[in-house]
Formats: C-alpha cells, sequence, structure tokens
C-alpha cells in the first residue's frame, strides 16, 4: 500500500493508537475439532476481544468485497507452549491467537480495522512443495471424511498443498518425505480420523531454462484450424529476483513496466507491452508474452492459455 497512510506509519512507529494491523500466518488447531485459533502478530494497533475487524484473505483488492468478512473477534489467547490463556487485548509487537475468525481464512490473512487498509505481504518460503503422494480412504464410504480432513490439514500446514486432480485422485504435496509423513499421520490420526491409502512419494522435477529452445513448439486443437506456437528463453539475469521483490508486478501499469524493463534490461519494448501473466499462481517469477504481430481473435483464448500456463 501507500507509504503515506495510517496504516503505514502506524506499523513504522509499532503505535499502539494507531488502526489495528495483524498478520495471520498460521492455523493452530485446537482441542475442539475441526476449529483452529488463527495465529500471527499484531504490526500496529491493539487486538481486543470482541473487536469488530475486517479479515482480509490473501486474494482481497482494495475497494471490492472479495475475500473480505466483517466480523467480531470472539477471544484473544495467549499461546505457551502447550498452554493458552485469554486475555481482553494484545498491543503492536507481539504475537498472540485469536478465536472466531478460522472460518473466513485457509491459511494467512490481514486482520485489520483501517477501511482502506491493503494486505500485509504474504510469506515467501525458502522451500517448496516438491514432494506429492496419492491419497485415498481405504473405505469409499468414507471419502467425505477425507475431503474434510484434507481441508484441515491443508489449513493447519502453511507448507503442504492439497489437490484434487482433474481424474478425481487426491494429491498431497510436502516440502519432503519427513514432512509428508507427519502430515499423512495428522491426516489419519487428527484430522479425518479414518485408514487410509498412501501412494509411493513423486518428486516434481523443474528444470532451469539456460538458453533459448532451438525448436519452437507446436500445438493444435482438435479441429486442426488453431494452432498455438511457443518457445522458452532465459529472462534477462536480474528480472526474477525485481519480480519476487515486487519491483515487477502483474498489476503495474503495463506502459510504465514495460518503460522499465526497456530501461532496465533492454527489453524490447513492444513484447514488454504484450505481458499476458505472470506464473506460477499469478504472482511467479516466470513470464508469457504475446509475440504475435496482426493476428486477430487472441482475445478469445487468452484465458485459456494464462491458465494452461499457470
Amino acid at each position: 500500500g501507500p507509504q503515506d497512510d495510517e496504516a503505514f506509519l502506524g506499523i513504522k512507529g509499532c503505535d499502539p493508537l494507531a488502526p489495528l494491523m495483524m498478520y495471520i500466518s498460521k492455523m493452530v488447531p485446537t482441542s475442539d475439532k475441526g476449529r483452529f485459533y488463527a495465529f500471527g502478530r499484531v504490526f500496529s494497533g491493539c487486538v481486543q476481544t470482541g473487536q469488530k475487524a475486517r479479515i482480509m484473505g490473501p486474494n482481497y483488492v482494495p475497494g471490492k468485497k472479495e475475500d473480505l468478512f466483517v466480523k467480531n473477534i470472539q477471544r484473544v489467547i495467549l499461546m505457551m507452549g502447550r498452554y493458552t490463556e485469554v486475555i481482553e487485548d494484545v498491543p503492536c509487537g507481539n504475537i498472540c491467537g485469536l478465536v472466531g475468525v478460522d472460518q473466513y481464512l485457509v491459511k494467512t490473512g490481514t486482520i485489520t480495522t483501517f477501511e482502506n487498509a491493503y494486505n500485509l505481504r504474504v510469506m515467501k518460503f525458502s522451500v517448496s512443495p516438491v514432494v506429492f503422494v496419492e491419497v485415498e480412504a481405504r473405505n469409499p464410504n468414507d471419502l467425505p471424511k477425507l475431503v474434510e480432513g484434507l481441508k484441515r490439514l491443508a489449513k493447519s500446514d502453511p507448507m503442504v498443498q492439497c489437490i484434487i486432480e482433474e481424474s478425481g485422485k487426491h494429491v498431497v504435496a510436502g516440502a519432503g518425505e519427513l514432512h509428508l509423513e507427519i502430515c499423512l499421520k495428522d491426516l489419519e490420526e487428527d484430522h479425518a480420523c479414518i485408514p487410509i491409502k498412501v501412494s509411493d512419494p513423486i518428486v516434481s522435477y523443474r528444470e532451469t531454462v539456460s538458453e533459448e529452445s532451438n525448436v519452437m513448439c507446436l500445438s493444435k486443437s482438435p479441429n486442426n484450424h488453431n494452432r498455438l506456437y511457443m518457445t522458452a528463453k532465459p529472462m534477462p539475469d536480474g528480472l526474477a529476483v525485481d519480480i519476487d521483490k515486487g519491483e515487477v508486478t502483474p498489476r503495474q501499469d503495463f506502459k510504465s513496466r514495460a518503460r522499465y524493463l526497456n530501461e532496465k534490461y533492454e527489453y524490447d519494448v513492444n513484447e514488454a507491452r504484450k505481458i499476458w501473466c505472470f506464473g506460477p499462481e499469478g504472482t511467479g517469477p516466470n513470464i508469457l508474452v504475446d509475440c504475435t504481430k496482426g493476428v486477430q481473435y487472441l482475445n478469445e483464448i487468452k484465458d485459456s492459455c494464462v491458465a494452461g500456463f499457470q
């Protein structure tokens, strides 16, 4: 967000009298099955029991209502190892847990009382979920319990990913075999509470593009009337770092972004203006660029191409 609004100044000065800005970094399972404490740090203001706050998920865009809930915080708790203690309020600079907001957040989010607040930036992890296993219930009648258990598992661990493939198979992805082993034990004993079958681990291989591909790839539509040609090449040194830092983002004005890429990386201005998306997940350090000239009806297929790239 802007560097002169109340939220920014409150965070900068760690001001307990400023509007509340709290980042929820993790969901901690409670003794009550299926419920979670929303655990995070208060960056400005003061969080209080019974306080009405704006609960903003990672997809919230200022000025819109998507991924935004205005609810009361039921309780504020201090978490000390295995023990919790209910307290009235927690000022900025401290970490605490909230009760009553878990159903509005998936993994992370921002809690605020400032109406024009922007999201606090999502944490980036040094490792990625690259080991996959397929899971299924031993008893087919337990499938609804497995689905509910996978939702709880995904909520409780910020690193784990639970995916439903097109074939209907349920896939759990983790940072390594040990991480997956712990997650599956939690899934079977705590979240789903059913016996499950697990496939052998599969490692996701990702190779870096080191030079421009010498083959132009071609893909045809089933009726052979549409053809897509694609090639891959490495990005200029430092551009991926700029994307990770937020210097180059998909939300920037395309003209100013093209100017920046041209001046710093000698990127062709026309190509830079025709960046379709960043990936994966819309923000990653890979770019899909439309290099066509004079081709009509590209907007008809743009969404499908972007979805495939992600």
